[in-house]
């Protein structure tokens, strides 16, 4: 038996369609969604962009209030409508794929529908009774896609990023409370993978704690160029159909619904046709990829084994590693954030290739830029808290075949050079290589040095040069 669906009919400019009568959506956005089913992820799965554009909505809806532009009532419905979306409901009718032609006009025209007939429910109208309060007329008075759409993205993104530097935050502590761990346990360094000079454990996890640290302070840096929005400039930046005031007192609103120190662009031309910030950010998301695969590759070679690797540390089992070989453990929790960070670096010349193709007036290419930037963000986030709560403060150091490996290394000998002399050293180093037996016991041997000396020497702090990590 098939249930009939009440239906509501709606005008565009290319006709009449219905609506389901229940949909807070509209014509514009059943047009979209019937235009673009690419990805089949809906901007909802945005809540950041969602509520960022609430509030743009709402700020707009009052900058109009205050200049005279909209009916105190009709300015408080949207008002109304566009918090209750800010605090979560709703957003199941943001219904338009991300990735959209248009510039993000179709993201636009949802958010002016469903703002619209949720305010019509608050003034006790039924949805589509448009000619008491219209998307385009009322919800969109002063706009234009072209300063709603990138404003809404810069918003979100800001709190996506705020996110994420608390993500990173986590990480960078959980490699410096190891750094502290694993202060006094030596171990070989390597250099091309070649044994190069002993150091301390600890000193080779306090180098990731410092790496997350330095990229934590660049991204903060890359986010304040994202402060600075269009709102105002209407189509094209020339502010046309937008009153004198409006964008400076839509600014003032905006900053103060979102708490965001946010400034309106010197030349908004310029601003409504630069993608240059997102740029910027998605460098820098980027940087924090490369640095956060390189440490993960670390973990793996310094886990490899049991027995036939390295076999350094030990990172924790989560999961059985093969459907065939019994016994066996992977370094999944590192590999799956390699692939976040192959995803990033990928979405990078995504941005990059989106940013170029912008024309004259406007780039029509947000949408996708959107898209990875938000993927690249949310992804490094739970890919920096997973590292560290499934990996990193589990990790367990193999102390003793560290300090093995140590003294067996001809590599100590470097650390010995200047209390044995180039040619006494040059010479252990020949024979330990062709003989297998271990600098320390050559050294011991020969008489070089006394055992008290020796041992002396081979503390962590002398030999590493310090035991304590570098604070971060």
């Amino acid at each position: 038996m098939t249930v009939a669906v009440a239906h509501r009919s709606e005008h565009d400019l290319l006709g009449d369609r219905d609506v389901p009568a229940e949909a807070y959506w509209g014509i514009h956005s059943l047009r979209a969604t019937e235009n673009f089913p690419i990805t089949g992820t809906s901007i909802s799965a945005y809540p950041h962009l969602i509520e960022a554009l609430a509030a743009v909505k709402e700020a707009a809806a009052r900058a109009n209030e205050e200049l005279g532009l909209l009916e105190p009532e009709k300015a408080m419905a949207i008002v109304a409508a566009c918090r209750e979306i800010r605090a979560g409901k709703l957003h199941d009718q943001f219904v338009v794929d991300v990735i959209q032609g248009g510039a993000g006009t179709s993201t636009n025209m949802n958010a002016n529908e469903v703002v619209a007939n949720r305010a019509l429910e608050l003034l006790g109208r039924a949805k589509g009774e448009y000619q008491y309060l219209h998307p385009n007329e009322d919800v969109n008075l002063g706009q234009s896609t072209n300063d709603v759409y990138p404003t809404a993205v810069k918003v979100a993104t800001v709190f996506a990023v705020r996110e994420l530097l608390k993500a990173m935050a986590v990480l960078q502590d959980a490699f410096a409370a190891k750094a502290f761990e694993f202060r006094d346990v030596l171990k070989m360094g390597r250099t091309q993978l070649q044994d190069a000079v002993p150091m301390t454990l600890g000193q080779e996890f306090s180098a990731y704690a410092v790496m997350l640290d330095e990229d934590r302070s660049r991204l903060a840096e890359a986010v304040e160029l994202i402060h600075e929005i269009n709102l105002g400039a209407t189509a094209i930046g020339t502010g046309l159909n937008a009153p004198a005031g409006y964008a400076e007192s839509a600014r003032r609103h905006l900053a103060a619904i979102t708490g965001l120190p946010l400034v309106t662009a010197a030349n908004l031309v310029e601003a409504t046709q630069d993608c240059g910030a997102f740029v910027q950010m998605s460098g820098v998301l980027k940087r924090i990829a490369v640095k956060l695969s390189k440490s993960c590759n670390d973990l793996r070679l310094l886990s490899s084994g049991p027995r036939a690797g390295l076999n350094e540390i030990n990172l924790p089992p989560v999961q059985a590693g093969s459907s065939i070989m019994p016994g066996k453990v992977n370094p999944v929790i590192p590999e799956v954030v390699n692939q976040v960070a192959f995803e990033v670096i990928g979405n990078d010349v995504t941005i990059t290739m989106a940013a170029e193709a912008g024309q004259l007036q406007l780039n029509a290419f947000e949408p996708i830029i959107l898209h990875s930037l938000s993927e690249s963000i949310t992804h490094l986030r739970t890919a920096c808290l997973t590292l560290a709560e499934r990996c990193v403060t589990g990790i367990t150091a193999n102390t003793e075949a560290l300090r093995a490996a140590v003294e067996n290394s001809i590599g100590l000998v470097t650390a010995l050079n200047p209390h044995i002399g180039y040619t006494a050293a040059t010479d252990i180093a020949k024979e330990a290589l062709a003989t297998g037996r271990g600098v320390a016991e050559l050294v011991l041997e020969k008489g070089l040095l006394p055992a008290e000396r020796l041992a002396a020497l081979l503390r962590p702090e002398v030999i590493a040069g310090s035991g304590t990590p570098q604070a971060v």
